[in-house]
């Protein structure tokens, strides 16, 4: 069963929004910077972040008769097709997975600001992204807190459309999440999320310790949310 879970964030970091702005370093009217921090204030008042997240144990590890190496989910219809999870999946014994979404307040903002001011748009879209991101951060480190229960360690999360995994996964994830009826995410003919702001990934939960898993808490992305520091232990240790 899908777990559901409001998400807290209160703040994003300023330099991520100038990144999806486009920004590399380029001299800008300093005015702008008041407009940004608005645009971030208004991204957290209008969002309602919220995720679903479950597990599931690997079944099968296959080979299809075009040569695509899958993996597949005990218990759900998720595939994860390609050689990017071949090789990101490679010691995985489970996999979390999440649907993290700002729902339709966000929505409904940048549609207006579309209608009326097209650079506040630009900037609520920047700093709506960032948001975004911060919940995956957030439900991530949920799927942290669950390896490191059982025992196992961590890769970062992977979605659809990144390497070779293909966006056609998105039905059968947001249905094992229940994702539609719980959080509201629909898809478009292009498998196009709505609303825009929501994000599908793929955590594996692995035996050993991988590449990506950090040795230390400094500059983690999920270091904010983390529930496993207070308790004196780390994901790492």
């Amino acid at each position: 069963m899908p777990q559901i879970v409001d998400l807290s964030i209160d703040s994003v970091d300023r330099s991520e929004v100038l990144r999806y702005m486009g920004y590399a370093g380029q001299e800008y009217d300093p005015s702008l910077d008041q407009r940004i921090d608005q645009a971030i204030a208004r991204a957290i008042e209008v969002s309602r972040p919220r995720a679903s997240i479950d597990f599931f144990d690997v079944e099968t590890r296959e080979v299809r008769d075009d040569g695509t190496p899958v993996l597949r989910l005990r218990g759900t219809s998720i595939e994860l097709a390609g050689h990017s999870m071949e090789e990101h999946m490679a010691d995985a014994v489970a996999v979390g997975v999440l649907a993290v979404t700002l729902g339709m307040g966000d929505e409904r903002e940048l549609h207006r600001l579309g209608l009326t001011d097209h650079v506040g748009q630009i900037l609520l879209d920047s700093a709506s992204t960032t948001l975004v991101e911060r919940a995956a951060d957030a439900a991530e480190s949920l799927i942290v807190a669950e390896a490191t229960r059982r025992g196992l360690y961590t890769n970062f999360r992977f979605s659809p459309g990144y390497g070779d995994l293909p966006l056609s996964i998105q039905p059968t994830i947001l249905s094992a999440l229940d994702a539609t009826r719980r959080l509201g995410i629909t898809l478009s003919p292009t498998l196009l999320m709505t609303p825009t702001k929501s994000v599908t990934a793929v955590v594996g939960m692995c035996t050993r310790p991988q590449a990506s898993t950090r040795r230390s808490c400094k500059g983690c992305p999920c270091f904010d949310f983390c529930t496993i520091r207070p308790t004196g232990r780390t994901c790492h240790g």
